[in-house]
Parts: C-alpha cells; sequence; structure tokens
C-alpha cells in the first residue's frame, strides 16, 4: 500500500487511513485502566476497584505532561518540517523529549511521597485506603514511561510512522493484558498485581520509542539495525532553546488543561458519589468511565492523528487543504458522534455485566447513569477536536480555553448545580451539560477564526 505523507491530498478514505492507527493506538493506552478494572473487580472485588478508580484520576494527571509536550511540540516540529528545517525539527524534538524524561522521574518522586494524604483527602480510609496507596505508589514507578508514551504517539505521526506506533502500542496492551490475567486471576495477587502489569505495559511503550528514534539511518540505506529508524525524526545534538519549550508549553497548554481539569472532574465526581452513594457510587462511575474512555479515544485519537496534517498545511501555506481538512472532519466526527451515541444505549446492558453483573443493586445504578451519560458523545467530538484544531494551528491561546471551560469551568459548575435539583441523575448529567455549553463556545471560534486561518 502506498504510503502517506503530509504534504499529500486527502480524500475521506486516505483520511481515515492516515488517522487510523493513532485511534486504535488510543484505544490501546485506554485499556490500561480498564483491563486493571476488570481483573480487579471480578477476581479482588468491589472495594479494590473502587480503590483503582479513586486513584486512577491523579495518576492521569501526572500523565499530563506527556500530553502537553506531545501535542504542543508536535505542533511545532511538524510546523518546522513544513517550512522545509529538517534539522531544526529534529533538534526542537530531542530537546523536547529530553525535557519530558526530567519532568517525569520529578512528578514519579513527588507522587510518591504525596499520595497518602491525597487518598486521605479524597475521602478513603481503611482498606480502601491502603489499596489506593498501593496501586498509585506501583504506577509512579511507571509514570516517566507512560509520559514517554504519550509524547511518541504525537510524534511518530509527525514522523510518518502512524502504523509503528500502533504496534508499540498494541505490544504494551498485550503485556498488560497477559501479565493482567497471570497476576490478579491465577497468582491472586490482587491490587498489586493488576498495577504491576499496568507499570510493565507502560514502560514498554516508553522505552521501545526511545530504542526506535536512537537508531537513526538514512532512506534507502541497507544497513541492517535493529529497530532501523529511516524516518523524518530522530535523535540528534541540541541546544536547550527556552523560546521553543515555552511555546511548546503555551501551544499544548489546552491538552494539559484537558488532563489535569479531567483528573479534577473526576475527583469531585467521586467525591460527590462517595457522599451520595458510597463506594458503589465510585464503582459505578469507574464502569462509566472505561466506557467513556473508550469512546472518547477515537476523537482523541482521530485528533492527534489529524493535528500534524493541520500543522503542516499551515506552515507550508496550503489554504486548500486546511479547508479541505477542515470539512471533512467536521462531518466525520458528527457522523461518529451518532454512531456512538447510538452504539452506547444499545450496549450498556451487556458492557456493565461485564464489571459488575456479581452485584445487582450496583449494577442497575451503573446502567442508568449510563444511559443518561452516554448523551455526551453526540458533542464531545467537535469539542475535542476543535480544540486540537487550534493547537495544530500554534494558536494555544483559544485551544486553552475551549479545553479550561469546557473541562473545568462547564463541568465543574454542572457537578456542583445539578445534583442540587436532580440527586444522583444530576452528577450522570453533568458532563452532558457541560460539553453543550463547550460546543457554542467552539463553534464560536470555528466562525470566527476561520478567516485568519483561511479554512472557511
Amino acid at each position: 500500500m502506498k504510503k502517506i505523507h503530509l504534504s499529500d491530498h486527502f480524500t475521506y478514505a486516505k483520511l481515515l487511513r492516515f488517522v487510523l492507527p493513532s485511534i486504535i493506538m488510543m484505544l490501546c493506552t485506554s485499556c490500561y485502566s480498564i483491563i486493571d478494572g476488570f481483573f480487579v473487580s471480578n477476581y479482588a472485588g468491589k472495594t479494590a476497584f473502587a480503590a483503582v478508580n479513586l486513584i486512577m484520576p491523579i495518576a492521569m494527571g501526572g500523565a499530563a505532561l506527556g500530553f502537553l509536550i506531545g501535542t504542543g511540540g508536535s505542533a511545532i516540529v511538524s510546523k518546522t518540517l513544513g517550512e522545509g528545517k529538517a534539522e531544526k525539527a529534529n533538534q526542537y524534538f530531542t530537546m523536547l523529549v529530553s525535557c519530558a524524561v526530567i519532568g517525569g522521574l520529578t512528578i514519579s518522586v513527588l507522587g510518591f511521597i504525596l499520595l497518602p494524604p491525597i487518598a486521605k483527602a479524597l475521602g478513603a480510609e481503611g482498606l480502601l485506603l491502603q489499596n489506593s496507596i498501593l496501586y498509585g505508589r506501583i504506577l509512579c514507578i511507571s509514570l516517566t514511561g507512560f509520559i514517554l508514551q504519550n509524547i511518541f504517539q504525537s510524534f511518530f505521526v509527525v514522523a510518518e510512522k502512524p502504523s509503528l506506533s500502533l504496534k508499540i502500542s498494541i505490544a504494551a496492551g498485550v503485556t498488560n493484558i497477559v501479565f493482567d490475567y497471570l497476576f490478579v486471576a491465577k497468582l491472586h495477587m490482587g491490587i498489586s498485581g493488576a498495577a504491576i502489569a499496568t507499570a510493565m505495559g507502560e514502560l514498554l511503550g516508553g522505552i521501545l520509542p526511545l530504542i526506535y528514534f536512537s537508531r537513526h539511518v538514512s532512506k534507502g540505506s541497507k544497513v541492517r539495525a535493529f529497530f532501523k529508524n529511516d524516518s523524518l525524526l530522530h535523535f540528534t545534538r541540541f541546544h536547550f532553546e527556552k523560546a521553543v519549550l515555552w511555546k511548546t508549553c503555551t501551544n499544548g497548554s489546552s491538552e494539559l488543561m484537558t488532563s489535569i481539569s479531567s483528573s479534577i472532574v473526576n475527583i469531585l465526581y467521586n467525591f460527590q458519589l462517595m457522599r451520595l452513594a458510597g463506594e458503589d457510587g465510585i464503582a459505578a462511575y469507574g464502569v462509566i468511565m472505561y466506557a467513556n474512555f473508550v469512546f472518547a479515544a477515537i476523537f482523541i485519537g482521530y485528533s492527534i492523528g489529524s493535528a500534524p496534517l493541520i500543522g503542516y498545511n499551515y506552515g507550508a501555506g496550503t489554504h486548500s487543504e486546511l479547508k479541505n481538512l477542515f470539512r471533512k472532519s467536521l462531518r466525520l466526527i458528527g457522523a461518529a458522534g451518532m454512531v456512538l451515541t447510538l452504539l452506547a444505549e444499545t450496549l450498556a446492558v451487556p458492557l456493565i455485566r461485564t464489571f459488575v453483573g456479581y452485584d445487582l443493586e450496583l449494577f442497575t445504578m451503573t446502567c442508568e447513569g449510563f444511559r443518561l451519560y452516554a448523551l455526551f458523545f453526540l458533542f464531545c467530538g467537535f469539542n475535542i477536536w476543535g480544540s486540537s484544531f487550534f493547537t495544530a494551528l500554534s494558536n494555544g491561546g483559544i485551544s486553552a480555553l475551549i479545553s479550561f471551560l469546557r473541562t473545568l469551568i462547564f463541568q465543574v459548575s454542572m457537578v456542583l448545580l445539578l445534583p442540587v435539583f436532580l440527586g444522583i441523575r444530576g452528577i450522570w448529567l453533568a458532563v452532558v451539560a457541560a460539553e453543550l455549553f463547550a460546543l457554542l463556545v467552539t463553534g464560536g471560534f470555528f466562525w470566527g477564526m476561520r478567516r485568519r486561518y483561511h479554512y472557511g
């Protein structure tokens, strides 16, 4: 099959083929917590399951650095490639990965130290507290690997190697599944076994790309090297450039905001559910979040896969192709939103039974919550892609504002306000209301910026 380049003209078929590895890659990444949840819930019980879901937002918040540098940095590197400055692009790439390693190790140490007071502040006590700390501290060990995996997901697309990224993600996901089964189902290691299996997958997903980008050979070379890298990107000597790091951080601030805000909102959801329904509420929310991870991963994967195309054509000044990508993306996202919502409503019962079928009361609560929450998929794709779109155009301010309003202001307001009037149903509908408000903001920016960036 003919290789697709960033400079190509994209039909629907070519666009889908180009972004598909990124979508599958995000689905694999989302499987980490889902697989842990399945084995822990069915083999260790709902208290251990609640512990996984209580601490997972903290772990995901720590991994936000990967989304910051991956999305913000890939936009800069792809734009630099579009300008014909390949060596400069590789210097930026190497510098950003180096900064991520240092930052990841720092966050890991701080997380290991601070987990006990954080878990107590979330209301955990007794066995729930012990399990939360144990699970979280093991994940701190592999956090730098997970950060790197998130970064390389974006940079593999820039390097025109999305299929290789997909293979690495699948290898990491399979590692997680195999060792979850071995440690939790067979050796009965409980929550510690689930955490170790996840850590192994995360480390594999972060280390393999480091090896690949270190083994650069020129295109067409007959050198036979393990994991030979003949892509557009490779590690090279660099000088630290504060301006590039700052631009990366500001440009990727929307994705950082999305990740951190999502963690804050999930913590708030858990706090409200603990108050209204106890451990069962947290367990129910955990199952709903697993479905959210899978369905939202499709939109996130599409955004990651299409962002370098946006950045490249913006840097190259090919406005007609930018307009083509914008229009096709909106149509694809709208269609996907309708299909995913229908799937969520149809598959609610068998999906939820897989996780909590052993507890009728918990099963009933989760089914009701999921069917209300699933309306979220109608709207969220436009907001996720809209934020990524403006990041790719190097407008981190608009991108950050969309993410800040969507994932923090609107969601926090709704999850505090709606339960006052609707009880626990208000918690499930909070995210739907927040996405509707965010869609108005995203649509306003799409319209207002169309002439400035020549995509309308």
